[in-house]
């Protein structure tokens, strides 16, 4: 006999048929629910199983808590029994509750139904299609899925294989620029080693000329002493002869006091204000930055302009622009006029960056031609292939540059006097060559020339 036949034979209430909960066991030796015997003993006074009389207060008698053991176990057993029931009709594709084959499928609920599950009332109305139907749609739609995965993890590879490839590239660049960078800054650090050492050997020279001053002095502080004991000596004879005699005796004390000039008329101190580097006592730096820009490369060229331009003029070294808008004769009222110039220097490859002193202008574009920086007097703005973009860049620059990329096909606009980045747009595509682009906007004669330079 199975554990669970066992526990629900001798473990069932007869009154409830269910396994005891909280069981009490009559004088009579009859076990029965507590529940189930107070009622059955309020109505009819008498053992259900035997008849035995029992009286209203034999009802109230202590758990029998071996019963009640026995019928925790029971009841665990009978949850047992039923888990592994469902786990069998699993495994031989039965349904759980209807011990029947799962040949359906509920499209509704989405799970699989036995013929007995379709007719009842949990799947009333639903849809259902048979399990091989559903099963080839499952396995295309799962088919479609995958190549969908794979043809993801094909775009995916050769991602990073493009990637890794621009990892190499980018790490050859690194090396080259960083090399490049290394060697510009050593150049830079040789400079200023060298007018360190030029510097500080000037001052240890005019260390060593003080000191040499002092030599002198103290050689002359010498003689002048050795000559004056001889001197004083002679003096010191009291008696006439001797003194006359001593004199004419020593040539050299005659010759030495006719030729005695003071020394200290000739002997000047060197005083402490006159140890002076001149500008390098206070402006060190910036004498250094200035000399600097004479060795740097690339250096500062003229960027010369084209001449045409009705309303433009252009100096004679080609480096300014003066606007010269139109007049109508008598009484000098002007016109606002629109004025466009490029350099005669043009661009097809590498890198080239220009400055312009705008000053105060209040209307300018600098760039190239179709891509530029445009100052209103109120915004700034950028075109590039025809889409214009307002910036929200604060300042007001007296010096714009333009570093042009040629290779990136990149154009950015810093501001010159301190090298704020304002803007970097992209043109895409070039046609080269390239020639730098202005346009100057004025009302009245140009007193001041928009200066431009090329490094």
């Amino acid at each position: 006999m199975a554990e669970s036949d066992f526990y629900t034979e001798h473990l069932t209430c007869g009154l409830c048929l269910s396994i005891f909960t909280d069981p009490v066991t009559l004088l009579c030796g009859h076990s029965f629910c507590r529940r189930c015997i107070t009622g059955a003993v309020n109505t009819r006074g008498r053992c259900p199983q035997c008849g035995t009389a029992v009286a209203p207060g034999q009802t109230c008698l202590p758990t029998n808590h071996i019963l009640k053991s026995l019928g925790e176990k029971a009841r665990e057993a009978g949850r047992k029994a039923t888990q592994r029931g469902h786990e069998s009709a699993e495994v031989a594709g039965l349904c759980p509750q209807h011990q029947e084959r799962l040949k359906l499928f509920c499209v509704t609920d989405q799970q699989l139904a036995c013929i007995i599950c379709r007719d009842g009332e949990n799947h009333q109305g639903h849809k259902f299609k048979p399990i091989k139907e559903v099963a080839a749609s499952l396995r295309k739609k799962l088919e479609a899925f995958v190549k969908r995965i794979a043809d993801d993890i094909d775009a995916t590879e050769r991602l990073v294989n493009t990637q890794t490839e621009e990892i190499g590239k980018t790490k050859d660049k690194v090396q080259q620029l960083t090399t490049q960078i290394c060697r510009q800054f050593e150049e830079m650090h040789q400079f200023l080693r060298k007018r360190e050492d030029q510097i500080t050997n000037d001052l240890k020279h005019k260390e060593e000329e003080m000191s040499e001053t002092l030599n002198t002095m103290e050689t002359a502080l010498s003689e002048s002493r050795v000559l004056q004991a001889k001197v004083a000596s002679v003096l010191d004879i009291t008696d006439s002869d001797k003194f006359v005699k001593s004199w004419t005796e020593d040539n050299a004390m005659g010759t030495s006091e006719r030729s005695f000039r003071p020394r200290a008329n000739e002997l000047q101190a060197v005083r402490r204000s006159s140890l002076s580097l001149g500008p390098y006592d206070s402006h060190l730096q910036f004498f250094m930055w200035k000399e600097m820009l004479q060795v740097i490369k690339p250096r500062a060229e003229p960027l010369s302009l084209k001449r045409g331009s009705a309303g433009i003029t252009v100096s004679d070294d080609g480096r300014s622009l003066f606007c010269t808008p139109k007049s109508k004769g008598f009484g000098q009222t002007w016109h606002s006029v629109t004025n466009r110039a490029f350099s005669v220097n043009e661009f097809s490859s590498g890198q080239h960056y220009w400055e312009i002193d705008v000053g105060h202008r209040r209307y300018w574009e600098l760039g190239i031609k179709d891509n530029f920086l445009k100052y209103d007097g109120r915004k700034y703005s950028t075109r590039c292939l025809s889409v214009v973009t307002e910036l929200s860049f604060a300042g007001r620059p007296r010096k714009i540059g333009i570093y042009l990329n040629c290779t990136s096909k990149k154009l950015s606009f810093y501001d010159a006097d301190n090298m704020t980045h304002i803007q970097t747009v992209s043109p895409g595509t070039l046609s080269s060559p390239l020639s730098a682009y202005f346009n100057i906007r004025c009302r009245t004669p140009d007193p001041n020339p928009m200066t431009v330079c090329w490094y």
